[in-house]
């Protein structure tokens, strides 16, 4: 699947850059986080919940920002396992300068299976597109704070 999306900041580049690859940040906004930790550098391992429609569950995520240009971007890698399924994905986070503001275009690609994705397959894109805008919203109202 599919999923693309284009957020304004009102924040440079090098302080929305900070939100982004900070897990303080990161945890408070991800939707459904209960826990995030570092496991090396800039490798992550988390506890999200998740419902799709009727499919409620746990996952263990392995979080990973590979190839990063800071201020400018980087690819997120989610490889997420639970009783309902699995999510594994990757997009690619970019920063453009637009003035004094930051627009970040994320374009990813993501593979589900399992009873999530039997179930929940025709609400997955919208699911995923309603988690990533609840996630920049947060991030935006914390960095222009």
């Amino acid at each position: 699947m599919k999923i693309s999306g284009s957020y304004e900041f009102n924040a440079a580049p090098e302080k929305v850059w900070s939100s982004l690859t900070d897990p303080e940040s990161l945890s408070g906004c991800i939707p459904g986080c209960e826990a995030l930790k570092s496991v090396g550098q800039d490798r992550y391992e988390a506890a999200i919940s998740v419902a799709i429609g009727p499919i409620r569950g746990k996952f263990d995520a392995k979080i990973s920002m590979l190839d990063q240009e800071p201020n400018k971007s980087y690819k997120l890698v989610i490889e997420g396992r639970g009783t309902s399924g699995f999510v594994n994905g990757e997009a690619v986070v970019t920063l453009l300068a637009n003035g004094a503001a930051t627009t970040v275009q994320v374009d990813g690609d993501s593979q589900s299976g399992g009873l999530l994705a039997r179930v929940g397959q025709r609400m997955m894109e919208s699911v995923a597109k309603s988690q990533m805008d609840r996630f920049f919203n947060c991030l935006r109202e914390a960095t222009e704070a």
